[in-house]
């Protein structure tokens, strides 16, 4: 199995440069040196992350660590951003947690009883996780993430931020009588002095020297002091065990032939796994793609989201198939390495293969780690991250953008990332539409010949149709009318189905009626909506140029047909 795993790992990278091409060679490293001092300053931070994810899912900490392995090593060779990090995560676990306890319940009631078999269950939901998200970058739904408005993206990191620094909170305890209770005393004033100098390191040493990540830096010079010191703090070693783990040290991921005989314990339990494949599909590239749109955003770049949710979804398979616990990109890894002078693919590759052979080799060494260190950076990771400009400009944006920015930051702790970020995306999009639907006017004038002109301003779509037939008093106007859309936009079919109908109206009057400055999709859709619109739109040669948001060639039934 080792030697498969060897071939494997030798197929992929063949393959990255087979595939990707000169982009992707060119885009694996600019620096070595700031890759790889990056990447191992990211491994030693996802250790306590990866553990900690693995406890909220309910599995063991090797699961956590051999997913944030395959996340890391195939987003980072693979995936559409070079220097974002993957792993397991929180976001992602959350989900897990019912559909793990489930499957436990169901094996031990079969016939045959399973142990662990909601951990079975969870690889098997990660093959139909990466299936979905191999489709989304398939059919190139990565892009919409360019559609998220800023306000909703500020709220989302201040949320996140938020997140990350509650999380670490819960490493200020320890166990005591076999119950977890806040530090005190000597031992909280320890940890928090420890945090301090590797905050303090962190913040001093970029401005004497860059040559060294500080992160880094901080943590080896804590390990050396409490280490040395012979201090007696939480470590790495101790947080695993106190959370019901045996240690860091195993072996290689193994191929988990053994799920292909449990697919008889889905019966009547399809729903669960499929409703939870969907959900970790949509969190998962939420976070993700949310992360590469921070940090294209922090190193002025751009990324590329259908990559990357193809990306995903190839991780998220490997994971089903050697036991990793599964995930998406990680904001605060990734921050961590962008800080540290990572930008290229190499970091996340060393990060990813730094991690499994702190599994193989290393155990020992970063089993010493102080908790407290880890700490520290993250809390300059919260610090980094948090918008604190946002304080500054809430009271000089609308107060539509300051209700989202709060209203995201305030779900994103409350709930999770995704509900946040949809939230947040529909408060906006309804905040849009119903500015743009009070925005449309009329103004009217007599010519001298008796015509009534309309002069229409303002984007006419389906929510600003209503106010649109509000401008027009039909008994009451003269024989003659004219409507003149050189100062409006018709964006949609529920706008050409009010112009239809208006037209109508008209008609029944027994009115005569002109259309004027139409666009050539809307003439065409208009014409094919009934012959009358032959005679009633005027051609002109100062006609707007543009284009529905449907193709009007699809519509070959009459107008009047259409259901809006």
């Amino acid at each position: 199995m080792k030697c498969a795993i060897k071939v494997y790992l030798c197929a992929l990278l063949r393959s990255r440069d087979m595939i990707l091409g000169h982009t992707t060679r060119k885009n694996f490293t600019q620096n070595p040196k700031n890759d790889i001092l990056s990447g191992l300053t990211v491994a030693l931070a996802l250790v306590p992350e990866a553990v900690a994810f693995a406890f909220v899912a309910g599995v063991d900490p090797l699961v956590g660590l051999y997913g944030a392995f395959m996340m890391g090593i195939v987003t980072a060779l693979f995936g559409g951003r070079p220097g974002m990090i993957s792993g397991a995560t929180g976001a992602m676990a959350v989900v897990m947690v019912y559909l793990i306890q489930k499957g436990n319940e169901v094996g031990l009631t079969l016939d045959s009883p399973i142990e662990n078999l909601g951990l079975q269950w969870l690889f098997i939901t990660l093959l139909f996780v990466g299936g979905i998200q191999i489709l989304a970058g398939i059919f190139k739904l990565g892009k919409f993430v360019r559609l998220i408005p800023h306000p909703v993206m500020m709220g989302f990191v201040n949320g996140l931020a938020i997140v990350i620094f509650l999380s670490q909170l819960g490493l200020f305890k320890e166990t005591i009588n076999g119950e977890k209770v806040f530090m005190s005393g000597n031992a909280l004033w320890t940890m928090l002095g420890l945090i301090a100098l590797t905050m303090g390191i962190m913040y001093g040493l970029p401005k004497l020297t860059k040559k060294v990540p500080a992160a880094l830096t901080a943590i080896i010079v804590v390990a050396a002091i409490t280490i040395f010191g012979k201090l007696d703090v939480s470590t790495v070693g101790s947080f695993i065990v106190d959370g019901g783990g045996s240690g860091l040290k195993g072996g290689l991921p193994t191929f988990q032939d053994q799920i292909f005989g449990l697919f008889s314990t889905l019966n009547g339990h399809w729903n669960l796994i499929l409703s939870t494949a969907v959900i970790l599909a949509a969190v998962g590239l939420i976070e993700s793609l949310m992360t590469l749109n921070l940090i294209d955003e922090m190193t002025e770049t751009r990324g590329n989201g259908n990559r990357e949710c193809i990306a995903q979804g190839g991780a998220n398979i490997l994971n089903g198939f050697f036991g990793g616990m599964g995930g998406c990109a990680m904001i605060g890894q990734s921050i961590i390495n962008v800080d540290s002078g990572g930008r290229g693919r190499l970091s996340g590759a060393v990060a990813a293969i730094a991690l499994l052979g702190f599994v193989l080799f290393g155990a020992p060494l970063i089993e010493q780690i102080p908790i407290a260190a880890l700490v520290g950076v993250m809390f300059m990771v919260v610090i980094g991250t948090f918008a604190w400009s946002s304080f500054r400009i809430l009271r000089k944006i609308p107060l539509s953008d300051a209700t989202v920015l709060i209203a995201v930051s305030g779900i994103t702790v409350w709930k999770d990332l995704a509900v946040a970020v949809i939230a947040g995306v529909i408060i906006s999009a309804l905040v849009f539409a119903w500015k743009n639907a009070t925005m449309i006017r009329a103004r009217k004038r007599i010519q001298q010949n008796g015509t009534k002109t309309y002069e229409i301003w303002g984007p006419l779509f389906f929510g600003s149709i209503q106010n649109f037939n509000s401008k027009f008093d039909i008994k009451n106007d003269p024989d003659k009318i004219e409507i003149d859309f050189v100062e409006s936009r018709i964006s949609d079919h529920s706008a050409l189905e009010a112009i239809f109908s208006l037209v109508n109206k008209y008609k029944a009057e027994g009115k005569e009626i002109k259309l004027k400055h139409l666009s050539q999709d809307c003439k065409v859709l208009l014409r094919k909506g009934s012959p009358i619109f032959e005679d009633i739109i005027v051609e002109a040669v100062d006609d707007p140029r543009y284009y529905l948001a449907e193709n009007p060639e699809k519509f070959t039934k009459p107008l009047s047909e259409y259901k809006i």
